[in-house]
């Protein structure tokens, strides 16, 4: 029973979602509410959802405090030489701007965090697929299959759980996949090609004058409406500034649409290199392990808001500018604890999962890293890594052992279906993604989810045909 309603929880949530009957954050508490009331144990609803809060509790305060530090990073300008650079490849061709897209959100995945990847990613190509009127979902779809991919690297999370639980190291799980990865990362360009392709049919290749061009006109339309219903004529004057772009100071230049305004008056030009290093010493703080991620996220924004605007005011007004996405965020956690709350404090995980394993069939023990590969791209989605790695990785393993296949196979192919697993509702980074680019979370599930199990079958697919696997 508890497996039955362990699914049909889980397909109530995503049915709704992308149906649009629910927003994420309602979906998220009141349907694991019922859901429990239905298992009878609404009485310790309160306990779960506690314990969920209490385990998302660092996560939400990571997001919150990272979202301020890199919030201000890109005010200041620190990530500004790496926009221009992608932004004049991209020029204003659709089907440049979805691969700039995607390796943008590979490089910056570098650092192992999702959130971060989204936040500079969302930050550099929004302007353009606005002003070009792009569908944002290619644009979420895209960084967040980039991100997957990467996020396979020993400090981004799934590799060392896949090396904690099964007891191995993780650079032995990480190494012999990279060819597998590297394939994987290349259907996620080459994914990003094709969809490029269908965003420049159906817009055209514009230059910038055009663009530029059809925004002055509309903006003379509004203004011309305005002033015929207030009965006052407006007037503009100025030379290249004038018109839509005055709006919009520096948003373009010679090369193209630059994206950030180079003329913000948040630009610290004076402190580049301090940011440059208190960021580059963050990262690496993160990766070594020196203090808790939140922690470091918390001293980091503190002191970044200290240096580059050490008056009161400047402050607020930075916290002020954020307010709206940490709020979102932190929300949107918060509400995802009481789902994951209810799924592990009901056993709905543990019946779920050992059915899946249950069901295995007998003829496929010798290949049991196919079947983890395979297993491993709904059940990450369907529950969190924690979830994942350390209750039904170590069960799977066993059953591979029973059958001659090597811990070492089970773990790398556990790590596939990570592309798919960073669109899960589970992950709070993905809600940072489709915050910050205003898009609905059904919207990218509906898109995202085909292209995403896809690419896992791909890195699987070359798992296999390599030999890691």
């Amino acid at each position: 029973m508890l497996t039955i309603l362990g699914f049909a929880m889980i397909a109530t949530f995503l049915v709704l979602i992308m149906l649009k009957k629910m927003s994420p954050i309602a979906a998220l508490v009141l349907i694991p509410a019922l859901f429990c009331v239905f298992v009878g144990k609404g009485a310790q609803l309160g306990d779960y959802v506690i314990d969920g809060v209490t385990s998302l509790a660092p996560t939400a305060a990571m997001l919150m405090f990272a979202i301020v530090y890199f919030g201000v990073m890109i005010d200041v300008g620190l990530f500004d030489p790496i926009v221009r650079g992608i932004l004049r490849f991209c020029k204003a061709d659709p089907l440049r701007i979805v691969v700039g897209t995607a390796v943008l959100a590979a490089i910056v995945s570098l650092d192992g965090d999702g959130s971060t990847t989204f936040m500079i990613t969302v930050s550099a190509m929004y302007p353009l697929y606005k002003r070009l009127k792009m569908s944002l979902v290619v644009m979420t779809g895209v960084a967040a299959m980039a991100n997957g991919v990467m996020n396979t690297l020993p400090w981004g999370g799934p590799t060392a759980r896949a090396a904690t639980a099964l007891k191995v190291d993780a650079s032995d799980i990480f190494v012999p996949m990279i060819p597998a990865l590297a394939v994987g990362l290349l259907a996620v360009l080459a994914l990003s090609y094709v969809l490029g392709r269908r965003e420049r049919k159906r817009l055209g290749v514009l230059t910038l004058n055009e663009v530029l061009v059809e925004e002055r006109e509309t903006e003379t339309a509004l203004v011309g409406a305005r002033g015929s219903a207030d009965g006052k004529t407006a007037v503009r004057t100025g030379g290249a500034g004038s018109g839509a772009a005055a709006d919009l100071p520096g948003d373009r230049s010679d090369d193209g649409f630059q994206g950030l305004d180079p003329d913000r008056p948040t630009l610290r030009p004076r402190l580049y290199w301090f940011n440059a290093l208190l960021t580059v010493t963050l990262l690496t703080a993160m990766i070594m392990e020196w203090l808790p991620i939140p922690v470091l996220f918390l001293l980091g924004a503190a002191l970044a808001l200290t240096v580059n605007f050490p008056h009161m005011p400047d402050q607020k007004a930075r916290l002020g500018a954020h307010a709206e996405n940490v709020l979102n965020v932190s929300g949107m956690v918060f509400a995802a604890a009481v789902f994951t709350g209810v799924l592990q404090g009901t056993g709905m995980v543990d019946h779920m999962a050992g059915w899946l394993v249950g069901n295995i069939p007998a003829g496929m023990g010798p290949h049991m890293a196919l079947v983890t590969g395979v297993l491993s791209i709904p059940l990450t989605y369907f529950m969190s890594n924690d979830g994942f790695y350390f209750g039904i990785l170590p069960v799977l393993a066993e059953a591979g052992q029973a059958h001659g296949v090597s811990t070492l196979d089970i773990a790398r192919a556990s790590i596939v279906g990570q592309p798919l697993h960073m669109s899960s509702p589970l992950v709070p980074a993905v809600y940072v993604l489709v915050g910050m680019a205003k898009v609905e979370f059904g919207d990218h599930t509906r898109f995202v989810v085909k292209w995403a199990a896809l690419t896992s079958l791909v890195v699987l697919g070359a798992g296999i045909l390599f030999g890691i696997i």
